[in-house]
C-alpha cells in the first residue's frame, strides 16, 4: 500500500500488522506493546523500566525492526563517555586535519540499554538529541535522521549498579513503561516456543518482518497529528496535568510537557483503535504512563507506603470526566 493512501482504517491495519510482528518473539503484555506504538505514533522518546530478565530489550528491538529504518544499540555502561554516544571531532593524521565522525545516535531509531547504569553526565549527552533532533559538536548542529526516537530500557534505580535519571532527561521522554513478570501461561507458552526453535541462549528477532518503512512510518505520525483533540478533552488533559502540581503529596508535579504529552498520546491510541478523534477514556488510559515519570513525592508520602503510580491513578480518579460529542460531527458518538 503507497503511503500517501493511508487512512485511517488502512493505518489500523498496519498498526495490528506491527504489534503482530512484536508478539512472535515478545510474549503477552499486550498492552505494553500497545503503550511503546502509541509513543512511537506520537513521534517521542520511550522509557522502560524493569528488573533483568524481563524481555525490556527483545522489545525494543522488536519494534525497531518493525518499524522499519536504521537502528542502533549502545550498552550502557559506568565508564560510557559522551562522545561514546554523540561523536567527535578527529584529527586525521594523514591529511592534517580535523573530521567529523558521528557517534552511533545517528539513526532513525537509538536503543539505549540499561541507561541508568551510565551517570549523569554521560546520560545528558542526548538531552540535545531528544528535545531539538540535532547533536552540536565543536559549535556546529548537525540534524538527526528522520525519523528518530530514543527508545531506552532502564533498572529500578534502587538496583544495584544505577544511577537516577536527571528529571530533565525524564521529562523529554514521553512515556515510561513497567515491565512486570510474565504470567503463568505467558511464561509456558515463551519458553516452550523459545526452546522448541533454538538454544534459548541468544536474543533472537528471527521472524520478526519489517512491515512499514521509515518513509511510511513518517506518514503514520502525521495522520496521528492530525487527529482531532476537542476543547473540552483537551481542557480534561490539562486539568489532569496541573493537579499533580497542586497535590498536597507531592513535591514537583508534571509541568507543560505533561499536558502536551497527554493529547499527544491520545491521538495516538485513538489512531490505533481506528478512530480520527481522541475521547477522554484515551486520556484517562494513559495518565499513569504519561505522567508517573513527572512527578516527585514528598518524604510524607513515600513513608505512608505511596508511590507515583497510586498517586496519579487517585488524582485520575478525582478529576471530573466531559461528557459530550468528541468526533466533532453532528451525531457523533457521546
Amino acid at each position: 500500500m503507497e503511503a500517501e493512501n493511508f487512512n485511517i482504517e488502512s493505518a489500523a491495519f498496519l498498526l495490528e500488522r506491527i504489534k503482530s510482528e512484536v508478539g512472535k518473539v515478545f510474549i503477552g503484555q499486550k498492552e505494553l506493546v500497545n503503550h511503546a506504538l502509541i509513543t512511537l505514533l506520537a513521534g517521542g522518546h520511550l522509557l522502560v523500566e524493569g528488573v533483568p530478565g524481563l524481555g525490556k530489550t527483545l522489545l525494543v528491538r522488536a519494534l525497531s525492526r518493525a518499524v522499519g529504518g536504521e537502528s542502533k544499540r549502545v550498552q550502557f555502561t559506568p565508564d560510557l563517555m559522551p562522545s561514546d554516544i554523540t561523536g567527535n571531532i578527529m584529527l586525521d593524521v594523514k591529511e592534517g586535519n580535523f573530521v567529523t565522525k558521528k557517534g552511533p545516535v545517528f539513526t532513525n531509531i537509538f536503543i539505549a540499554d540499561e541507561i541508568n547504569r551510565s551517570p549523569a553526565k554521560t546520560q545528558a549527552a542526548l538531552f540535545e538529541a531528544m528535545q531539538e533532533f540535532q547533536v552540536s559538536l565543536d559549535g556546529i548542529a548537525y540534524p538527526l535522521p528522520s525519523p528518530f526516537m530514543v527508545l531506552a530500557t532502564e533498572n529500578p534505580f534502587e538496583h544495584e549498579g544505577t544511577y537516577p535519571l536527571p528529571d530533565a532527561q525524564k521529562d523529554r521522554f514521553l512515556m515510561k513503561l513497567l515491565v512486570d513478570y510474565p504470567s503463568f501461561d505467558e511464561e509456558k507458552e515463551m519458553v516452550e516456543r523459545i526452546l522448541g526453535a533454538s538454544s534459548g541462549a541468544e536474543l533472537s528477532l528471527c521472524g520478526v518482518e519489517t512491515v512499514v518503512s521509515p518513509s511510511d512510518f513518517s506518514v503514520l505520525k502525521r495522520l496521528t497529528a492530525q487527529v482531532r483533540a476537542e476543547p473540552a478533552v483537551i481542557d480534561y488533559a490539562v486539568r489532569l496535568a496541573r493537579a499533580t502540581r497542586e497535590a498536597p503529596s507531592m513535591d514537583g508535579g508534571a509541568g507543560p510537557r505533561g499536558s502536551l504529552a497527554l493529547v499527544r498520546c491520545a491521538k495516538g491510541r485513538a489512531l490505533l483503535e481506528g478512530r480520527d478523534f481522541i475521547i477522554p477514556d484515551d486520556i484517562k488510559a494513559l495518565s499513569v504512563p504519561v505522567l508517573m515519570h513527572r512527578v516527585t513525592l514528598s518524604a510524607e508520602s513515600e513513608l505512608e507506603g505511596l508511590d507515583e503510580i497510586k498517586v496519579v491513578e487517585s488524582l485520575t480518579a478525582k478529576i471530573e470526566t466531559p461528557r459530550g460529542n468528541f468526533s466533532g460531527k453532528e451525531g457523533g458518538p457521546a
